[in-house]
């Protein structure tokens, strides 16, 4: 069915809402990009006239097709190889979407993505719906064809399992990037015992490079493993150079609204280093080098200014 003017307009208008949905729901911006496509080839399909309200409409079949990527995703990722982290995306990408509260933000911060993979599909849709896009119970109810008692029954189960993941009240912004800073030089201080000050008894160290890159399969824990880890890291060697093909650049930059580092060569994001900073200390390091999650924060890269480079490394 030929869609008129219109209807690719009324379309048009919830794309960017149906992306940032759709994102917090896979954790990937690609497969959120697939997601919105067959939405709209749906849209395409059916009777619009028929359609009272376009947003519920739209916002129904991509739930609908995210809850079946959710599904077949948890197989998938039983056979990844490694460690499975989301696609991070850089400060300014309009799949972020909205930031104008606390859960808003919280609900698309690195930490809580990964924390999001504990949920069960119908926990995750609850969640993202009702404390990133406040829609009210009675609609998420209806979307997952469920009772609104049931709705918020799922709620309450989802936010206690990210809070007991998210113990740790964060830090301001100020003070987050003062501990970027500071954890960069004594990374690169070649000393083990300035790291550990840095960080939280319970420090982890989580890397996904999706087989194609290399990564530890199981995360470091513990302190003194993480900075152990951290100081190999960033202490240079040729053996680092030839493996990425030169010597990268470290920026300081926020991805999913939290603290990171970007690390780029020649102009290609190659890893993405995301902070998870308390009150107490760093808490997690969660960094992506699976080239396949990096394409889109290259793109974003390219179209920001992003300032000196803080150090070079290898």
């Amino acid at each position: 069915m030929a869609l008129t003017m219109n209807d690719v307009a009324r379309f048009e208008a919830s794309r960017p809402r149906l992306q940032a949905v759709a994102y917090r729901l896979l954790g990937s911006a690609s497969d959120a990009e697939d997601a919105v496509q067959d939405t709209f080839l749906r849209w395409q399909a059916t009777d619009t006239d028929r359609v009272e309200v376009p947003e519920a409409w739209l916002t129904k079949v991509l739930t609908n097709l995210c809850l079946n990527q959710l599904t077949s995703a948890r197989a998938r990722r039983e056979t990844y190889v490694g460690q499975w982290l989301p696609e991070p995306l850089l400060a300014g990408d309009p799949m972020l979407g909205p930031a104008d509260t606390a859960e808003q933000r919280e609900s698309v911060s690195y930490a809580v993505l990964a924390l999001m993979e504990r949920l069960s599909p119908n926990e995750r849709v609850v969640y993202v719906l009702r404390e990133a896009f406040g829609y009210p119970h009675r609609q998420i109810a209806e979307i997952l064809d469920i009772t609104e008692a049931a709705a918020q029954q799922i709620l309450h189960r989802a936010k206690k399992h990210i809070a007991d993941g998210r113990t740790r009240a964060e830090v301001d912004e100020a003070a987050a990037r003062r501990i970027v800073d500071e954890f960069l030089a004594a990374a690169t201080s070649g000393r083990t015992e300035p790291l550990v000050q840095l960080l939280t008894a319970d420090a982890v160290a989580i890397g996904d490079g999706g087989g194609k890159v290399p990564a530890r399969t199981k995360a470091f824990e513990g302190a003194l493993a993480v900075a152990t880890f951290m100081r190999g890291l960033f202490k240079p060697s040729q053996a680092k150079r030839t493996l990425v093909g030169g010597s990268p650049e470290v920026h300081a930059a926020t991805a999913n609204n939290t603290p990171a580092l970007v690390v780029v060569l020649d102009g290609r994001v190659i890893g993405v280093m995301c902070l998870e900073i308390t009150a107490d200390g760093i808490a997690a390091f969660r960094s992506q080098a699976n080239p396949d999650k990096l394409e889109r924060a290259t793109r974003q890269w390219a179209a920001t200014d992003h300032g000196e480079p803080l150090l070079n490394v290898f």
